[in-house]
């Protein structure tokens, strides 16, 4: 069984595999002010996030959508071919740490993805 984490970008500059297993970067935009070089990833799952549409939408009033996105954000994904590649993908790994690059760390799509993979990898 592969357990899932959520670490935000920011929080981790040395990217500890021990820690952290197969790393994969949860985000579509590339994450503000981190170098290619210096950032650890293992792979950068950007077709499994939100749609740039569903990302706007939230960030325009996150304190009264978190619970729509949510619902809005599954829905995506169960819609979403590319998710079951990822889900045999990650299924081959004991740990995977999603990252993540919002400022909430309480609310944000990794923590929605976190949830729907663990249930799908169980």
């Amino acid at each position: 069984m592969t357990k899932i984490q959520v670490k935000r970008v920011y929080s981790d500059p040395d990217g500890s595999r021990e820690e952290d297993g197969y790393r994969v970067y949860a985000d579509r935009l590339w994450p503000r002010g981190e170098s290619k070089e210096k950032f650890h990833y293992d792979l950068w799952a950007k077709d499994i996030a939100p749609s740039t549409e569903l990302r706007e939408w939230f960030h325009q009033d996150p304190a009264n959508r978190w619970d729509e996105f949510k619902k809005r954000y599954i829905a995506e994904l169960n819609e979403n071919p590319e998710v079951e590649t990822l889900v045999k993908h990650l299924s081959e790994y004991p740990l995977v740490t999603l990252l993540f690059s919002s400022r909430n760390t309480a609310e944000n799509n990794a923590d929605v993805l976190a949830d729907y993979l663990s249930e799908r990898l169980a």
